[in-house]
């Protein structure tokens, strides 16, 4: 998702993609592990993804 797409979703969509991309990564982790993984690249997609929307939660508590 882009940043920008990001920052018009709120805190509780946010929160709910947050957890959704935990799970997908999670299971990505055990493919990984059993050698079943067909995109290596979709771990470090979701790493990324899920730090941008921890960013964007913190940037909005900051400025309360």
């Amino acid at each position: 998702m882009k940043i920008n797409e990001l920052r018009e979703l709120s805190n509780e969509e946010l929160k709910a993609k947050i957890s959704e991309c935990k799970a997908e990564l999670f299971n990505l982790r055990f493919s990984q592990a059993t050698g079943s993984l067909e995109k290596p690249a979709r771990i470090n997609e979701l790493r990324k993804a899920v730090a941008r929307m921890k960013t964007i939660l913190r940037e909005r508590e900051l400025q309360d």
